[in-house]
């Protein structure tokens, strides 16, 4: 019994609400009977009744329900020596040595800019490594062939 008035408290909540505002409407009813202006008052007092109600279900409804928590975990990538390259996939893809370092360094975030500086060559070369790293991964875009590379076990 007693779970069952937990399970639907808050419908016993209203329906007490509701019967409370009968017996004050019925009430204010009788009030209103012995009162000069019977009318004026019953539709003032209803009116501002419906207000507060109004202004607290507005209230209730306009509160989000769903919260949403953010949860941050630290996460510990360790970056060792002991990395060897999946040689195999490297000669299935056909990658060169020289598209491999390309490939290494987008991972470590530097620009074609960077890599070409790094690298002594020309924009223009990186660019053309780039493409063919693209291509042979089968991917569009940079992050997608960095994941991919990691995925296959070709960079660290």
């Amino acid at each position: 019994m007693f779970r069952a008035i937990i399970k639907y408290k808050w419908i016993i909540m209203y329906g007490s609400g509701l019967a409370l505002l009968l017996l004050l409407l019925r009430g204010l009813e009788l009030f209103v009977l012995f009162s000069p202006q019977k009318q004026d008052l019953y539709i003032g007092a209803i009116a501002l009744l419906f207000t507060g109600l109004g202004i607290w279900l507005t209230l209730k409804l306009s509160k989000p329900k769903v919260e949403t928590i953010v949860v941050e975990k630290a996460i510990y990538v360790s970056k060792g020596n002991d990395f060897i390259p999946n040689q195999t996939e490297i000669e299935n893809l056909a990658i060169s040595k020289r598209e491999l370092e390309v490939l290494q360094l987008m991972a470590d975030g530097l620009s074609n800019q960077e890599i070409a500086e790094k690298l002594f060559v020309s924009l223009n070369t990186v660019k053309t490594h780039s493409s063919k790293v693209y291509e042979k991964l089968e991917v569009k875009r940079r992050t997608q062939a960095v994941e991919k590379a990691k995925k296959y076990g070709i960079i660290a």
